[in-house]
């Protein structure tokens, strides 16, 4: 990640330099961004309610199914029932693909079954399914020094030693053993890959997710092992004897489907001011209940934009994006992009880690905004949230509209130590959420929300930044 050293500097003597003015809200504006705060704190029930209305009336929602499809309906009922405009449903067109059968036994020379699941775009093996021997690479790095044509009739196994981290940045170093492993280990000749889930959890759970191959390469059978199994089966390879595998996974394309976007309102007083948008995804993975991947999300903002309501209306308008699609290859937040690539935008947030306190705040906003960053630190600041020296760099649903109009951008950083314990597992589920975080949650977005919608000033970032 990019430190930026400049910011830091100019947020610091805000507080540290006497000549600086910052022009801090009435005190009765405060007071009510503190009670708002603090009311979402202490009993906040919204947020939890539409994580457990979605988990247990729709359950998982894999995008581009009728399960996806039923997620909007329910959506758009409990929008219009909190009281949001504008509710309605942006429909597209995406490729669907759909899990099948998905089997892993060792047949020499220690015969046992493994856990084992597909991962997206997976190709199949057919009913009969594939024997064959392993190949062991530690990493993804010693998949890429294979020699081309090395694994031809092989099955490769990638092994990696992905650690918890209290900001996640271990999946970019270890998520590409599932992001390109595939694609890499078919140019290599393999007949199908497995790896070691992209997780920390030492539960018999693997963990699925997206993997992408290359135009003009066919896909591959592509499995994760549970990270128990994947060590299991490191063992054995280490007794110095051949391994095979019987790898059975019959996953297919359905074709074009259809997927959609959930859209609301909290409409501001001033039309002419650029709107705030707000973003979660809606879809999940197929094996969970997508509790905290991404339905808590949606609670956070949904919650948050309704105790918004409460100020009064904002002078700006805040949109929420209940983006459809995101887990297969973002398509909600791209068609987003695209659909309102012309309509003015001011600044973009996205609740997309799960439901851990958020611990931390960093901005791209203009110079020009230091008085308003000053009002959300102090803001965030009894709820135990500090400011870092990182630039924002948004999430995945809002990544194209903020490429496109170079956005302002506001992220509440959340602790993630547990969060790859539960990613796209079967252990997704509402049990996993604490109410008192969830609540701390919504109470630093909704102090956050309330400062910036009722900010005049331009949110974008100057070009020197």
């Amino acid at each position: 990640m990019k430190i930026n050293i400049a910011l830091f500097a100019a947020a610091s003597t805000l507080f540290l330099n006497p000549a600086v003015t910052v022009a801090l809200p009435t005190t009765a504006k405060a007071t009510s961004v503190a009670e708002l705060r603090d009311k979402a704190l202490q009993s906040d029930d919204i947020a939890y309610d539409i994580v457990e209305g979605l988990t247990t009336e729709i359950g998982q929602r894999q995008a581009g199914t009728e399960a996806e499809a039923r997620a909007r309906i329910w959506s758009v009922n409990k929008l219009r029932a909190l009281g949001f405009e504008n509710v309605r449903v942006e429909e597209y067109q995406m490729p669907t693909w759909v899990r099948g059968a998905e089997t892993a036994v060792i047949t020499a020379p220690f015969p046992q079954k493994l856990a084992v699941a597909a991962l997206g775009n997976s190709g199949s093996t057919g009913e009969v399914g594939l024997d064959a021997e392993i190949v062991y690479f530690p990493t993804i790095d010693d998949l890429r020094a294979a020699p081309d044509g090395s694994l031809k009739g092989k099955i490769a196994f990638v092994s990696h030693n992905m650690k918890a981290t209290q900001d996640g940045s271990s999946y970019g170093t270890f998520g590409p053993a599932r992001f390109v492993g595939p694609n890499v280990a078919a140019k290599k000749g393999a007949a199908a890959i497995v790896i070691r889930s992209v997780g920390t959890d030492y539960h018999r759970n693997p963990h699925t997710g997206n993997t992408n191959f290359e135009p003009g390469v066919t896909p591959i059978p592509a499995g994760a092992l549970s990270i128990p199994d994947a060590e299991n089966l490191q063992r054995m390879i280490a007794r110095g004897k051949p391994v095979r595998m019987k790898l059975k996974l019959t996953p297919h394309n359905i074709g074009m489907q259809t997927s959609g976007n959930v859209l609301a309102e909290v409409k501001g007083s001033d039309p002419s001011l650029p709107i705030i948008l707000i973003a979660c995804h809606l879809d999940s993975w197929d094996l969970g209940t997508g509790a905290i991947d991404d339905a808590v999300g949606c609670g956070i903002i949904g919650a948050a934009a309704k105790h918004l309501q409460s100020m009064g209306q904002p002078k700006r308008t805040v949109r929420l994006l209940w983006a459809g699609a995101e887990e297969v290859g973002i398509w909600g937040g791209r068609d987003y992009g695209e659909k309102h690539a012309n309509e003015p935008h001011a600044l973009a947030m996205e609740s997309d880690f799960g439901a851990g306190k958020v611990w931390a705040v960093d901005f791209r906003l203009p110079e020009s905004a230091n008085a308003v960053r000053a009002q959300i630190i102090s803001a965030l600041a009894p709820l135990g949230v500090v400011p870092r020296r990182e630039l924002a760099g948004g999430g995945a649903d809002i990544g194209a509209i903020i490429a496109t109009q170079k956005l302002g951008i506001v992220d509440l950083q959340q602790d993630g130590t547990k969060y790859f314990d539960l990613h796209h597992t079967p252990d997704d589920t509402l049990d996993k959420i604490d109410k008192a975080e969830l609540r701390q949650n919504v109470a630093a977005w909704v102090a956050t929300l309330a400062y910036l919608a009722n900010y005049e000033g331009e949110l974008k970032p100057e070009p020197a930044q």
